[in-house]
């Protein structure tokens, strides 16, 4: 590994048959060219009615994945001489199919459009996207119809739960993959590398009302030192990221840091839209104890608000409840 950067060597692209905007393949197609990688094409068909079935029970299926393919075919003569490519087609239920794909062949990245016109607000809970997003082992690339082809602004959004015990950082693992993953991206794409960390200052509100005997200069002074605290956490992280990813790359991306106060779900959104990012890099699932079936409550509101593209991260032990058994 060169100078601490992750290469993506088994790439999934996850096809879509109504799929007009193909710029997330051309950015697959891209990331597996730079990184020598290999490139394989998924397109899950959706199992016909029983009822279409015993009408025409051997033609009909057939047709389909004729239809499917041919467009798969299309795509693979777009990318001959780029990279090595593999197209297939399966049927099933598309987020279960493209997941033991990823667990059958140990693919480390997945690629995908965003269902929906790319808007905020057209990502609900129940899609492929989200159940990727929750339970895909591997990193997942959704990528955002208004996207350029050129990733001009990367942001990684690292945080840690104060609740932690003094000098034991249980998130650490994760915002290292962030880090790791965004800072590669970063020096690869040549774009511009943001890292932030919400915070807030806990019962600054209720110092504020007026139901407690704390003045206003002690208030200020204790937002103060939290914010102190949460600047020195960011930074001594940006120190560990350096060896991480290698001074050299480090060097090269010259993370530039940002510490908003509020609400991590809030914030986030709205420092992405004004810094015109193209991508978030960020981690999806909190730690519940029950592997991969709950996602992050902050992380669901960031991804219902954002109208960019978002590289979603899981923790090392991470377990996805998918199984390669029906």
């Amino acid at each position: 590994m060169k100078y601490g950067i992750i290469r993506f060597k088994n790439i999934l692209y996850v096809a879509d048959p109504s799929e007009e905007d193909l710029k997330a393949f051309h950015h697959a197609v891209g990331l597996a060219e730079r990184n020598n990688a290999w490139l394989t094409v998924i397109l899950v068909a959706e199992r016909m009615p029983h009822y279409l079935t015993r009408l025409a029970p051997h033609m009909l299926p057939q047709i389909q994945i004729e239809e499917l393919m041919a467009g798969l075919d299309r795509l693979s003569e777009w990318a001959a001489g780029r990279v090595e490519i593999e197209t297939k087609v399966v049927e099933g239920t598309p987020f279960l199919e493209i997941i033991r794909d990823v667990l059958r062949n140990g693919r480390d990245l997945v690629v995908k459009s965003a269902e929906g016109n790319g808007g905020a607000l057209d990502w609900l809970f129940d899609t492929t996207d989200m159940h990727l997003l929750r339970k895909c082992p591997c990193p997942v690339w959704i990528i955002k119809s208004p996207e350029p082809t050129q990733i001009r602004r990367i942001l990684a959004a690292v945080d840690f739960d104060e609740l932690d015990p003094p000098n034991e950082d249980a998130a650490e693992p994760l915002n290292r993959m962030i880090l790791e993953l965004a800072g590669s991206l970063a020096f690869l794409e040549r774009s511009e590398f943001h890292v932030v960390h919400a915070w807030e200052a806990f019962g600054e509100d209720l110092m504020k009302s007026g139901r407690t005997a704390i003045v206003k200069e002690e208030v200020e002074s204790y937002v103060s030192k939290v914010r102190l605290g949460h600047r020195y956490w960011l930074d001594r992280l940006l120190r560990k990221a350096r060896k991480w990813i290698g001074s050299k790359t480090y060097d090269a991306v010259k993370p530039k840091t940002h510490v908003p106060k509020g609400r991590a779900g809030k914030v986030i959104p709205s420092f992405a839209s004004k810094l015109k990012v193209d991508l978030i890099v960020m981690g999806t699932v909190a730690r519940t104890g029950i592997p991969g079936l709950i996602m992050g409550n902050t992380a669901e509101t960031i991804l219902s608000q954002i109208s960019c593209s978002v590289l979603a991260v899981k923790p090392p032990n991470f377990i996805t409840p998918v199984t390669l058994e029906e």
